[in-house]
């Protein structure tokens, strides 16, 4: 398990930078919806599309500063425990 958290949470500021695009191609899905909706409907499809690809890509982002903000965690817990013994 810590394999795969330190895989996972390995670079804090690109999964950050990778959690701020997918909430940039969120707000412009949720442009394309405001867009379909008074316009042609294929603009909807779009925006729809753009909202899953968006919240992949921010829920990736997520899960790596997640990863390692828990293994942060874990590793002071091992110490301190190693301390009081």
């Amino acid at each position: 398990m810590y394999k795969l958290l330190e895989k996972l949470g390995q670079n804090p500021q690109r999964s950050l930078k990778l959690f701020l695009r997918g909430l940039g191609l969120f707000v412009i899905g949720l442009v394309f919806v405001g867009l379909g909706y008074y316009h042609h409907h294929l603009w909807q499809v779009i925006g729809i599309f753009t909202l899953c690809v968006s919240c992949l890509i921010a829920a990736w982002g997520y899960l790596g500063i997640f990863a390692n903000r828990w293994l942060n965690m874990l590793y002071k817990t091992q110490i301190k425990s190693k301390n009081v013994k």
